[in-house]
């Protein structure tokens, strides 16, 4: 693989907060934003995926979401109860969720403008596929083209996470710092699946990253909420003409294939790819397919578009 520039770390203010973001490509190239999901810091973009990326022609930027990583932590904000959590998950009552996904579509819009960024590419994995289809409703000019990744609507009659995924997704960590590691490892081979390969020397070292970055459970919470108390975007995803990549694993046991299916339905002209075997985690052995699938998407885009 060709040499591909890495920009290293910094904070940019953006909505009255900061967030902490690298970038892989030269800046003069078109630019792709990469948007994480719940809980989950920007390394999760993986470094040799970004780079496939970078390497075919563009500035590839990714980003600690607030509340997350390096990013600012909304400490003065409440997080959710669980008896809040358990009335929404048995009567869909709101959660009182101290900022939506709005606010963090105005984030990334922030960043962009400080980036000097007038277009992007976004691609978004999880949560962050619903911040990516939230900002390409609210300022579709500002989008070239749209990914979304294992991610969904919001709409609430869709099918929800086993019990027993649920349980383990959402269940307090041991404060231990060890049993942490361990914890987290077994939800990543639930998420993961069995079809793929589990690298499990290479995902070990990347949570014990993360932990060393800062691991935010109060801000995992307040997330969650955002999720919850935002509204289903189905009707304005209808109305949506931004091109659009929706991309999902059939064996996804967090957010069901149903959930794919729903957003490539939703919105117009949407191409749907589902890989076979592929759960809630990007393999490894996918990055050089779907970093492939996502060129060839933005490639796909008539210029005037």
């Amino acid at each position: 693989m060709q040499t591909v520039p890495h920009q290293t770390e910094k904070l940019i203010d953006t909505n009255g907060i900061q967030l902490n973001y690298d970038s892989f490509g030269c800046q003069s190239d078109p630019a792709i934003l990469l948007i994480m999901g719940l809980a989950t810091q920007m390394i999760y973009w993986d470094e040799g995926f970004c780079r496939m990326l970078a390497a075919q022609g563009f500035w590839v930027i990714r980003f600690d979401n607030r509340d997350v990583g390096k990013s600012t932590w909304l400490k003065e904000k409440s997080k959710p109860s669980t008896l809040k959590l358990v009335a929404n998950a048995l009567f869909n009552r709101p959660v009182g969720a101290a900022y939506l996904l709005d606010d963090m579509v105005a984030d990334t819009i922030g960043l962009m403008d400080g980036l000097h960024i007038k277009q992007a590419n976004l691609v978004g994995a999880s949560m962050g596929g619903m911040i990516a289809q939230a900002l390409a409703i609210k300022a579709p000019q500002r989008v070239i083209s749209l990914t979304s990744i294992m991610s969904t609507t919001g709409n609430r009659s869709l099918p929800k996470p086993s019990l027993r995924v649920g349980l383990k997704m959402f269940s307090s960590p041991p404060k231990d710092e060890q049993a942490f590691l361990l914890h987290a490892m077994k939800i990543w081979r639930i998420l993961h699946g069995e079809h793929y390969e589990f690298d499990a020397k290479r995902i070990s070292d990347l949570i014990s990253r993360a932990v060393n970055r800062g691991v935010n459970l109060a801000g995992s919470g307040r997330q969650l909420a955002a999720i919850i108390d935002s509204p289903d975007r189905t009707p304005e995803l209808n109305s949506l003409h931004v091109p659009s990549l929706v991309i999902h694993g059939d064996a996804d046991p967090l957010v069901s294939i149903d959930g794919g299916y729903a957003t490539a339905k939703a919105i117009p002209n949407a191409q749907l790819k589902i890989y076979k075997g592929m759960g809630h985690t990007i393999p490894s052995a996918l990055y050089a397919d779907i970093s492939q699938a996502i060129i060839e998407h933005i490639r796909s885009i008539p210029s005037n578009c």
